[in-house]
C-alpha cells in the first residue's frame, strides 16, 4: 500500500543535503518525477533525490522504474561538464541497470555518472547510485550523440557553478 503523501514534508521543506539544488533537465516527463537536484564537486556533478511517495511502489520504496529513469539521466548529466565535450542531447541506445538495494520512502538517492569512451557518434558511462549512503542500483549505458543543445558550449547547463 502506498504511504500517503502527509509522511514526508512538501517538497520545498524536504532535507536536502547541503551544495544541491533542484534542477531542469530531462524534459517534462523527469520534471514530473522530480524533482532532481545536482551539484558539482571537484568537476563531478552528482544527481539527487528524496524518495517521496508519488515515488514509491505498494512496498513503500523507491519503484524501480523511478530508479532507472534516475539512472538514465546521470551519464548524459555528467556529459554536460566533461571537458573538452559539447553539450548535445543524448538519446539512449541501450541502458544496463542492476538494482542492489532498496531505496525506502524518505532516503536521499544520489549518483555520479562517468563518461568511459565517446566515438563519433556514440557516447559510453557507468554510474553508481546510493540511497542513503548504501548501493542502491549499478547502471551503464550507450547513447547516441545527437544534434548540439543551442551552441553546445553551455558552461553550466544544470546552473551548480554558482553553489560552491
Amino acid at each position: 500500500m502506498n504511504a500517503p503523501d502527509t509522511l514526508l514534508p512538501p517538497t520545498d521543506a524536504i532535507d536536502i543535503p547541503e551544495g544541491f539544488r533542484v534542477v531542469s533537465v530531462g524534459g517534462h516527463f523527469v520534471a514530473h518525477n522530480g524533482p532532481l537536484y545536482a551539484r558539482l564537486i571537484d568537476g563531478r556533478v552528482q544527481v539527487g533525490f528524496r524518495v517521496q511517495s508519488h515515488h514509491t511502489n505498494p512496498l513503500g520504496i523507491c519503484h524501480g522504474g523511478m530508479l532507472a529513469t534516475f539512472a538514465d539521466m546521470l551519464i548524459p548529466c555528467a556529459a554536460m561538464y566533461e571537458p573538452g565535450l559539447e553539450r548535445r542531447f543524448l538519446p539512449t541506445i541501450s541502458l544496463q541497470v542492476d538494482y542492489m538495494g532498496a531505496a525506502p520512502l524518505g532516503a536521499w538517492v544520489q549518483g555520479e555518472g562517468q563518461v568511459l569512451r565517446t566515438t563519433r557518434n556514440m557516447l559510453f558511462g557507468q554510474a553508481l547510485v546510493t540511497a542513503n549512503g548504501e548501493p542502491a542500483l549499478r547502471v551503464s549505458g550507450v547513447f547516441k550523440r545527437g544534434p548540439l543543445i543551442n551552441d553546445g558550449d553551455a558552461k553550466d547547463p544544470l546552473g551548480v557553478l554558482n553553489i560552491l
